[in-house]
């Protein structure tokens, strides 16, 4: 798993590995943001590792929210993908997968007739 941030004013989501699976570090979590003056809401899944903190940005801003994190060992926000990489990502892999099946297809389709078949797929 790795870092992911998503961050619009009042919310921010951030996915760790330091809570995935971890009951703990979880509730370490919820505490040390429900602590911050200003957040209104923390949701922390340890079975994702997802948290996600509602908050009034008049009081805290997201950088101190991800500071704070950070500071205490529980996100690496150098490491952690945005929304538009994570979702390029995604694409990506999708894009491979159909490509592959795609290509066997053929591929299996032309070996299943004569060798003159198989050249035809590939020109």
């Amino acid at each position: 798993m790795s870092y992911y941030m998503h961050s619009v004013p009042g919310r921010l989501r951030v996915k760790t590995p330091e809570v995935k699976g971890n009951q703990d570090k979880a509730r370490d979590v919820e505490c040390l943001l429900n602590g911050c003056q200003g957040v209104n809401e923390v949701s922390v899944n340890p079975l994702t590792g997802s948290i996600v903190v509602n908050y009034d940005r008049r009081a805290v801003t997201d950088r101190t929210l991800v500071s704070m994190l950070e500071t205490n060992g529980y996100f690496k926000a150098d490491k952690a993908l945005t929304n538009d990489e994570y979702i390029h990502g995604a694409a990506s892999k999708a894009g491979k997968v159909v490509w592959n099946a795609l290509l066997g297809s053929f591929v299996g389709m032309a070996l299943e007739e004569t060798p003159l078949s198989f050249l035809s797929v590939l020109v």
